[in-house]
């Protein structure tokens, strides 16, 4: 059996975990095995939203301790139903949450675990080939992959989002799991939201990006001008922010947000690895930069080679117009 770990809110699955689904429900079916999941914490899932993407059982675990994130508590509530259910692969989305989870999972139930696959067969005999995204997306490696339980977890918009062709009407089971003090070592105590205003990074649908081409943080005014003309957000390079001109919650990269619009406009950005990993989940990117051999230009879907303080105004007043 397959089980996946979905994250959610207020029962609804969140994006990477419904792009896991797609991965879960093809893995499920090379197997000839049903799709399980498990929802750890908070509200009831939706059966209906699970039910459309192939879950035919849903595992809700519930504890009294387990609102809270707690690491350790997780991935031994995880192993636990695993158990239970016998299941023979667990899958995950490409989150650093569950990438933690199931890491912890791996180490109880001292099974292997590959990360970020873009690709995976199974073997006749039922082992795992696949391909993996390795040093941020940064190069592809194969791996043979076997076990009596195996983990993996699908990379961040590598799967696109969709239902399964015949929908299941999934029952719910409710697990209590056997939890000590100890898996309680590491918590989470609080959650701090930023004051930031306008659509978050990640779920914007145009993001305009600066970065150290912008010269300074005064000059981000035309980019977030360019943005409201577009409804997007403005996000920026770890440059712009180890500058000072931004704060971390606008780096979009390795170490900061993941994107992926219909549209990123990147503004003086050169286009580093780091940064790459970040927006390589957008469907268009458009480069400004007066730099031709940027690689950011080299990886754009459209460039303009020129200076962005004349190229953003000019783009600004043009879409005023049409507007």
């Amino acid at each position: 059996m397959t089980l996946a770990l979905v994250e959610h809110e207020n029962g609804f699955p969140d994006e990477l975990s419904l792009e896991m689904l797609t991965m879960a429900r093809d893995l499920a079916a090379q197997e000839g095995e049903d799709l399980e999941a498990v929802v750890i914490a908070g509200e009831e899932p939706v059966t209906e939203e699970l039910g459309a993407h192939g879950v035919e059982t849903i595992h809700r675990v519930t504890h009294e301790r387990l609102d809270a994130y707690a690491p350790e508590a997780w991935g031994e509530s995880l192993a636990q139903v695993a158990r239970e259910t016998n299941a023979g692969t667990i899958v995950g989305p490409g989150s650093d949450r569950s990438h933690e989870v199931l890491a912890h999972a791996g180490a109880v139930l001292d099974a292997p675990m590959a990360t970020n696959c873009v690709d995976l067969e199974v073997d006749p005999g039922g082992s795992y080939e696949l391909t993996r995204q390795r040093w941020g997306g940064s190069l592809l490696e194969h791996a043979h992959l076997e076990g009596d339980v195996k983990l993996v977890t699908a990379a961040e918009h590598e799967y696109s989002i969709e239902a399964a062709a015949e929908p299941a009407d999934p029952t719910t089971e409710t697990m209590t799991p056997s939890l000590e003090d100890a898996h309680f070592r590491v918590q989470v105590d609080r959650v701090e939201t930023g004051t930031g205003e306008g659509i978050p990074l990640g779920e914007a649908r145009v993001v305009v990006g600066g970065g150290r081409g912008v010269g300074g943080p005064e000059n981000f005014d035309q980019l977030e001008e360019l943005a409201d003309l577009l409804g997007g957000t403005v996000g920026s390079s770890r440059a712009a922010v180890n500058e000072g001109w931004r704060p971390h919650d606008d780096q979009i990269g390795q170490t900061g947000a993941k994107i992926s619009p219909d549209i990123y406009v990147a503004c003086g950005i050169s286009g580093a690895v780091q940064h790459m990993v970040g927006c390589k989940g957008s469907e268009r990117t458009l480069a400004i930069n007066t730099d031709p051999e940027a690689a950011i230009i080299q990886k754009a879907d459209w460039a303009v080679v020129g200076d962005l303080h004349e190229v953003v105004p000019a783009l600004n007043e043009a879409i005023r117009e049409r507007q």
